[in-house]
């Protein structure tokens, strides 16, 4: 059932892009209202479940700033979209776990395996290929700039993750956690709309209509599964459910947008999913990291 849970979550995650394309709003629009439309279900189902929540208060600030960070990996992922296309951006975004591996061994002092080392370059050759460089037949309105823009939202998507699974070692209700997360991405998208100008305020149908139901599949249902399952899972399973959504993404990318990359950026993707496989497998296999955090 945990298992369930996850692919179930990874599954419903992967439509993301797809509802934001389908709603035709700019990204900040995409990103406060993915955010602002969950965050009072959200509150709702913390509100019932509230006592089985007793995390330190510096547990919720954490929570709380790792949203922040996925505000800013919200705006800059719905942006590469829109240069990009669905599935390459959604690829790119998802090579966080490339980002990880590196901060761990730049910031901590962490000594990657030999896998990781073999996977790094791939992984950039692959980003090469994606981002069209030299191609003159590449997808996308400005696939180098929308690379750069999916691998900046990478970023931000790792801080994210590192921040908000320490939020919660006691594994709490997810719903508590997420709902602080949630919290931080509103008021980073607001705070970037307000700077820029860029939020919509006044609804829209059918646009918004797509945005509720980002809000709710993904960033309610979809999130709360995935939390409630990654720190049960063990840590081979949450490597392959990684790459779960990034490659789902790609298929309804080409069935629903007709996407078609060129041929050379389809080497680069299956590249970097290559190099984002070995790297989680060797975290997965790592038995410290599986001992103090499966997820």
């Amino acid at each position: 059932m945990t298992l369930a849970a996850a692919l179930t979550g990874a599954i419903m995650v992967s439509f993301s892009a797809i509802l934001f394309a389908l709603a035709d709003v700019n990204p900040v629009t995409g990103g406060f209202y993915r955010a602002a439309y969950a965050l009072p279900v959200l509150l709702v189902i913390w509100l019932i479940r509230r006592n089985q929540d007793r995390r330190p208060a510096n547990r919720r600030w954490l929570a709380f700033g790792a949203g922040i960070a996925l505000g800013l990996d919200v705006v800059l992922w719905h942006t590469s979209i829109n240069f990009i296309g669905t599935g390459l951006a959604t690829l790119l975004a998802n090579s966080q776990v490339i980002i990880v591996a590196i901060a761990a061994w730049l910031l901590q002092g962490e000594e990657p395996s030999r896998r990781v080392l073999v996977a790094i370059p791939i992984v950039l050759v692959g980003v090469t290929l994606v981002s069209g460089v030299g191609q003159g037949g590449a997808f996308g309105e400005n696939p180098l700039l929308g690379a750069g823009l999916a691998l900046a939202a990478a970023v931000f998507y790792a801080a994210f993750l590192l921040g908000f699974r320490a939020s919660n070692v006691e594994k709490a209700p997810s719903a508590g956690p997420l709902l602080e997360a949630t919290a931080g991405a509103v008021l980073a998208s607001l705070a970037v709309g307000l700077l820029g100008g860029g939020i919509a305020f006044a609804p829209t149908w059918p646009s918004h209509g797509w945005l509720l139901a980002l809000a709710l599949g993904a960033q309610v249902v979809a999130w709360m599964l995935i939390g409630y399952a990654l720190p049960r899972l063990p840590a081979v399973e949450t490597a392959t459910i990684i790459l779960v959504q990034p490659a789902l993404t790609m298929i309804w990318g080409s069935l629903i947008f007709t996407e078609r990359p060129s041929p050379l950026q389809m080497a680069g993707a299956a590249l970097v999913l290559i190099g984002v496989g070995m790297v989680a497998l060797s975290s997965a296999r790592s038995p410290v990291q599986h001992a103090e955090s499966p997820a």
